[in-house]
């Protein structure tokens, strides 16, 4: 990560496969991260506009969608038109491969105005680019008055509409002539095109998206666009099977992790369930087509990466996690209105995650780290925990064995856990990191500890139970709220206090959206409100700072007042979990439990109305829209949901 281009400051349009990175400048010049890309390769690498002979002064630049980049400059065409500019210059620059230009005459005379665009391509992989060998720029033919780039990686092509009068290849230079009258306006438009194929073609533009359009609104102005973000990076991120096309999930996030990442896919479709149970269907389809099967010790295992864990532990198996995310998003799909048909089918996976998770454990208690010795982990077993409570209720529905071992195995997990992994102290103590074999404990405090409050939602409204006591969650919710952990602007990786904090550690102090979000809606849950609501306000003026486009992570650095948060320049942006962390930070202060095979929602808001009243409109529930509205004195009101759906007490 140390090694990675900075990406902070440019503006990043996704609508993947597609990609486009600028910087306010507004030229692509085939620096650093800045070009058109195509499913990681980047098929355009230089577009410099020069108008009248000069490139546009730069004036603003800023995203009018996840996908797409408004830029607006002004140039001096005449000497003797003074300090006013007279042309002004607008870019629209969009992720599905076109930029469409518009020259406006301000002067009162005409204009004559020669309009050239150089071009330039290298196919260069994000991967090279990311390492700082991309190879050389590829020499442009002209073909059908458009410039063509070939190379033993591809090939691709700079359509014009209207057509130049004048392309020279071995520039890879456009010419136009304009006259423009007083107050006129002329555009042209620019098309990359790859490998033979027309403008991308972006998943999350295709017909039937996965996610409900819904809104929302209330005496807080942040939450209208923040929702309304979170959902437009969400469809940006979404991807395609290629051989199940109706079968979508979400990339991890851009620029640097375009491609499926197993865990992240299942926690962010967990947290958009409001919006519809369509990607968690797919998501989960697409990776039941990727488990482990045969015999061995990793049959039933969800394949993943292993991921940097922080300073003082070494990479976590992300398998194991998706892993036992799996049953844990299908019996909760199910809450939601999963149709018993493709619960049904989907189940034999769940069972097989299961069955990994009790033969891995074996006659033991904790869930250790897939390798031999490995470590017994704090937020594994608070995942395993969850796991195997929702996954015996699910079991049980459908009548299929194993239910009662787990629902056993989870009892003797509780009554071992607070023993085993919490540290005592004059302060009330904590919840140890990890614990090794030998019965070592790792006692840094981190943001993993959040997981615990995660419990998992039962029927009837009910959370399940989760592995501490309620003293030990009391305790647990003053350390997440102290400022330690809660940096101002939302959660820490790992406290300030520990000696290995690094307020830019990715997983060693820089706040971790996904976890800040998992923890409101975990002490919410709870009953901490006061402590949920103090990473719910710094989490929601963190995001209007980044123009309501969570990142997911940046600096630790304390909030001061009038100060912004530090963005971290190797952070994803937009990233899945931090788009669905922020569906789950509003939906959590409306307390959505729904239990749609029993026929039933109950409403648990946050009773304080930390944001006053609160409306959220046209989500999913029972695959039909449904909408709530919690006042100011934190009272919650249906005011649209499926017919038969009975609010429960």
């Amino acid at each position: 990560m140390a090694d990675l281009p900075p990406a902070h400051a440019a503006l990043i349009c996704v609508a993947l496969p597609g990609l486009v990175i600028s910087t306010h400048e507004g030229q692509l010049t085939g620096q650093g991260l800045e070009g058109f890309y195509r499913a990681g390769r980047r098929v355009l690498s230089r577009c410099r506009l020069r108008v009248a002979g000069r490139e546009p002064i730069p004036v603003q630049a800023r995203m009018v969608g996840a996908d797409r980049a408004r830029f607006i400059g002004t140039v001096h065409a005449s000497p003797d038109s003074g300090p006013d500019p007279d042309v002004v210059v607008e870019r629209i620059r969009s992720a599905d491969g076109i930029e469409r230009i518009t020259l406006h005459n301000a002067a009162q005379r005409p204009l004559r105005l020669p309009v050239e665009v150089a071009l330039g391509a290298d196919l260069a992989e994000l991967g090279a680019i990311a390492a700082g060998d991309p190879g050389p720029e590829l020499t442009a033919s002209v073909h059908d008055a458009a410039l063509r780039w070939s190379g033993p990686k591809g090939d691709c092509a700079i359509t014009a509409d209207p057509p130049p009068t004048d392309a020279l290849a071995s520039a890879g230079l456009l010419r136009w002539e304009w006259v423009l009258p007083p107050g006129g306006t002329r555009s042209l438009e620019l098309r990359v095109r790859s490998d033979g194929t027309g403008p991308v073609r972006a998943v999350g533009r295709a017909a039937g998206s996965p996610f409900a359009q819904a809104r929302a609104g209330g005496d807080d102005p942040r939450v209208e666009p923040l929702l309304r973000t979170c959902v437009e990076d969400l469809q940006a991120l979404l991807l395609r099977d290629p051989l199940h096309p109706s079968d979508t999930h979400l990339a991890a996030g851009a620029p640097w992790r375009c491609g499926p990442a197993p865990a992240e896919s299942l926690a962010a479709a967990r947290m958009t369930l409001p919006l519809g149970t369509r990607l968690a269907a797919g998501t989960l389809r697409i990776l039941a087509r990727t488990q482990l099967g045969g015999p061995g010790l990793r049959s039933g295992m969800i394949p993943g990466p292993r991921r940097d864990a922080g300073p003082h532990l070494p990479p976590s198996c992300m398998g194991t996690e998706a892993t036992l995310l799996f049953p844990v998003l299908l019996a909760e799909a199910r809450r939601w209105g999963l149709l018993e048909r493709e619960t049904a089918e989907l189940l034999p996976a769940a069972e097989h995650c299961l069955r990994w998770l009790r033969t891995t454990v074996g006659d033991g208690v904790y869930l250790p780290d897939p390798q031999p010795g490995g470590l017994l982990r704090c937020e594994t077993q608070a995942y395993a925990h969850r796991a195997a409570v929702l996954g015996a209720v699910l079991l049980e529905a459908y009548g299929r064995p194993g239910g009662p071992h787990l629902r056993q195995w989870a009892e003797e997990l509780r009554g071992a856990f607070c023993q085993d992994f919490w540290i005592e102290d004059r302060s009330g103590g904590r919840p140890a990191a990890a614990r090794t074999r030998d019965g070592r404990l790792v006692p840094h405090l981190a943001a993993g500890a959040a997981h615990l409050l995660d419990t998992g939602l039962l029927g009837a409204g009910m959370p399940a139970p989760g592995l501490l006591d309620k003293v030990r969650t009391e305790q647990l919710a003053r350390l997440l709220a102290g400022p330690a952990m809660d940096s101002g602007w939302g959660l820490r990786g790992l406290a300030a206090t520990e000696s290995a904090y690094n307020p830019f550690g990715h997983r060693g102090g820089a706040v971790r959206v996904p976890e800040t979000a998992v923890a409101a809606a975990g002490l919410a849950a709870a009953g901490y409100e006061k402590e949920a609501s103090g990473l719910l306000h710094g989490l929601l003026a963190a995001a209007e700072a980044f123009g309501h486009r969570l990142p997911e992570m940046f600096a630790g650095e304390p909030r001061t007042e009038g100060g912004a948060p530090l963005p971290h320049p190797a952070a994803c942006r937009p990233a899945a979990t931090a788009a669905a962390a922020g569906v789950l930070l509003l939906t959590a202060l409306v307390g959505i439990r729904p239990d749609v095979p029993a026929g039933t929602v109950t409403l648990s808001p946050v009773r304080s109305a930390p944001l006053g009243e609160i409306v959220l409109r046209g989500l999913r529930l029972a695959g039909a829209p449904f909408s709530v509205r919690v006042g100011r004195l934190g009272l919650a009101m249906v005011e649209e949901a499926a017919d038969g759906l009975q609010l429960g007490v």
